[in-house]
């Protein structure tokens, strides 16, 4: 998928660079700052944007400014952070935790990194080919297809949806109609941006109609909450200040020594699963712009990139981080890979950070805005998976055993739990195909069969 307007090494006119960076907030913001949401206990949305922001730096730094992607809270770690609350004597403890969880994950990708630099990447390539890594990043868009289409239509409870909103599926269209006018019938700059103006188009139908609720006292038109600006926090509360705040918070020798076995078993598993992940989102990203990221830099930078940037944005905002296919379906339907705009991106993220009004009013963005250009970016990440397919053999049975078991184990939402370890729906979905494919593949094929599967 090699038709982009701007190349990696590429730099943009200022004002275009400004907007490109402005898009890839916008297409990050909302899981990343849900992550903190999620958790609670106090914690800073503006500090984990701040957070994602100094972890992009440092995985550009590793990376030697070649792999476009930005860095974002990582929702694979959601039960790892609740279990260093959960297990901690106080709240500040708990920071600790979070900080003490990242670096043991960090650590992960450092002794993977280690492995990959010494024996290579080939052991890799036949163990998790095309026929794998392609349904593997396709279910990354699909299996969230559910939260696009629920942001859609109205808001979650629980989890469960009680009514339908017609209004915010009218705004939702909107945006994503938008969308789609600007990147198909739009002018060379127009198709750069599409987010942006699919966004302003949903926001400002969204503020119309949620005047018009207030006016009428219809809650179902009430789309955008105000009242966040009532308590805005200018300055992010950072998780290292609260983490030293109390060091005695962890009791004795012992409760601290148990406590950090329990933080060591809740992140330690889960950054392995997250490794697979990042393979599945640098091979995919590596078709986008028609550069082998896993060769150039090499698997080992991404990794070490990935698992210091994941480690300093926790420091400062508690949330590890992790590359983001919304960042990526973000270079693929923009057709801008520039290293500048995300390089941009991550300084605006800190920028931004500090400035309350500026979060505060993306935070507003109500989720039926965001559910229309989701549409868009899950489903662009679902389909560059599946153009990974087009040279393998779908009309063979082990190919199309492989593929099948991903698909449904990944859209089912095979999600596997070991106590405080959960396995998440796509990593369990490429596991069991590695396993299938290993198992269809015990009698070797011909030199020309194999050859076919490998590419």
């Amino acid at each position: 998928m090699v038709n982009l307007t701007y190349g990696v090494t590429d730099r943009p006119p200022f004002p275009k660079l400004l907007l490109s960076a402005l898009q890839q907030i916008l297409a990050i913001l909302a899981a990343t700052i849900a992550v903190p949401a999620i958790i609670g206990n106090g914690m800073s949305q503006s500090a984990a944007l701040f957070g994602a922001g100094v972890g992009t730096l440092v995985y550009l730094l590793f990376t030697k400014f070649k792999s476009p992607v930005f860095l974002g809270s990582s929702f694979a770690f959601l039960g790892s952070m609740s279990a260093a609350f959960a297990g901690a004597i106080t709240v500040s403890a708990g920071y600790m935790g979070l900080i003490m969880g990242a670096l043991f994950a960090g650590l992960v990708y450092v002794v993977l990194a280690l492995i990959v630099k010494f024996a290579g990447t080939d052991w890799i390539n036949k163990l998790m080919p095309a026929i794998i890594i392609g349904p593997t990043v396709a279910i990354i868009g699909l299996s969230l297809a559910g939260n696009a289409v629920g942001d859609l239509i109205g808001h979650p409870v629980d989890g469960v949806f009680t009514e339908f909103n017609y209004a915010s599926l009218c705004v939702g269209l909107v945006t994503l109609f938008a969308t789609i006018i600007c990147s198909v019938y739009g002018k060379k700059f127009l198709k750069m941006i599409p987010f942006i103006i699919g966004i302003i188009c949903g926001y400002i139908v969204a503020a119309i109609l949620t005047g018009i609720g207030h006016a009428a006292n219809v809650d179902g038109l009430k789309l955008i909450d105000f009242s966040l600006f009532n308590n805005m926090k200018w300055v992010p509360d950072f998780t290292f200040v609260t983490a030293f705040t109390n060091l005695g918070d962890f009791g004795d020798a012992g409760t601290f020594f148990t406590y950090m076995g329990t933080i060591f078993v809740a992140y330690v598993p889960v950054a392995f699963v997250v490794f697979a992940e990042h393979i599945a989102d640098h091979k995919n990203l590596s078709s986008i712009i028609g550069q082998d990221l896993t060769r150039d830099p090499g698997l080992h930078r991404t990794l070490l990139g990935d698992g210091v940037g994941s480690f300093a944005g926790a420091f400062f905002g508690g949330c590890p981080n992790t590359t983001y296919g919304e960042s990526i379906g973000c270079v693929a339907i923009s057709g801008n890979a520039s290293i500048w705009t995300i390089l941009t991106t991550a300084i605006m993220a800190i920028i931004f950070s500090f400035f309350a009004p500026f979060v505060t009013l993306l935070a507003t963005i109500p989720a039926c805005v965001m559910g229309g250009v989701c549409m868009a970016l899950y489903g662009f990440i679902a389909v560059s998976g599946l153009k990974m397919l087009q040279g393998i053999d779908l009309n063979d049975n082990r190919n199309l055993f492989v593929v099948s078991v991903i698909l449904i184990a990944g859209i089912g939402g095979l999600v596997v739990t070991f106590g405080k370890v959960t396995i998440t729906a796509v990593a369990s979905a490429l596991i069991l195909g590695i396993v299938v494919n290993q198992l269809v593949r015990i009698k070797k094929p011909n030199k020309e069969e194999e050859d076919k599967f490998i590419e």
